[in-house]
């Protein structure tokens, strides 16, 4: 098995740990939406605000992918932002090592964009390894989101790097973008290590 195909299989696994029995809804078009309630003028504008752009026609596109995970941003207070660029070659993330010093606090902030559909219950996971096994995981449930031109952000919560002697050191962390359908919109393996300072 190739590296890339443990990497996807090891984050679907973990998927399968945060399982809650959660439904998810019934899938809705965005043309059926505007459709629905088409007398309620409350409803119409609750619509029009959540979805403007997208009740207009205006992010319908060839491409048939509904998320594009373009950037992740390794956020950390009086420091500068770290991009890493989702849109290109993901295998040369992993020669990207990020260094972060040992008990500093960080974020990290995705940058999407949703075209053609609505996406329901998208979520970030990531799992975090060091020498092979595993020594973190988390989910993170980021929302629904209607389609629109720019691109949302959102930010995980804010974390503590490891500390003291045994933290520090080389660890990869594998992501992945999901929703409610169970569609892997995109995944990702980068790295980063822990040390005594910047």
């Amino acid at each position: 098995m190739s590296e890339e195909a443990g990497a996807a299989n090891a984050v679907h696994s973990d998927e399968e740990e945060f399982a809650t029995g959660y439904q998810a809804p019934a899938k809705v078009t965005v043309d059926a939406l505007a459709t629905m309630d088409a007398d309620d003028e409350s409803l119409v504008r609750y619509k029009e605000a959540l979805l403007g752009q997208a009740l207009a026609g205006g992010v319908k596109t060839d491409d048939p992918r509904r998320v594009i995970v373009e950037k992740m941003t390794f956020v950390v207070e009086g420091r500068a932002d770290i991009e890493l660029d989702l849109t290109g070659d993901l295998t040369t993330l992993k020669d990207q090592v990020i260094t972060i010093k040992e008990g500093s606090e960080y974020k990290l902030k995705v940058s999407f964009r949703v075209q053609n559909e609505i996406v329901s219950g998208l979520r970030y996971f990531m799992t975090t390894h060091r020498q092979g096994v595993r020594v973190d995981k988390m989910q993170q449930m980021l929302g629904s989101y209607g389609p629109k031109a720019e691109a949302y952000e959102v930010f995980t919560p804010l974390d503590e790097a490891p500390k003291g002697m045994i933290a520090r050191g080389k660890y990869v962390a594998k992501s992945k973008f999901s929703d409610d359908d169970k569609t892997d919109h995109l995944s990702w393996e980068w790295c980063f290590q822990i040390a005594k300072d910047w």
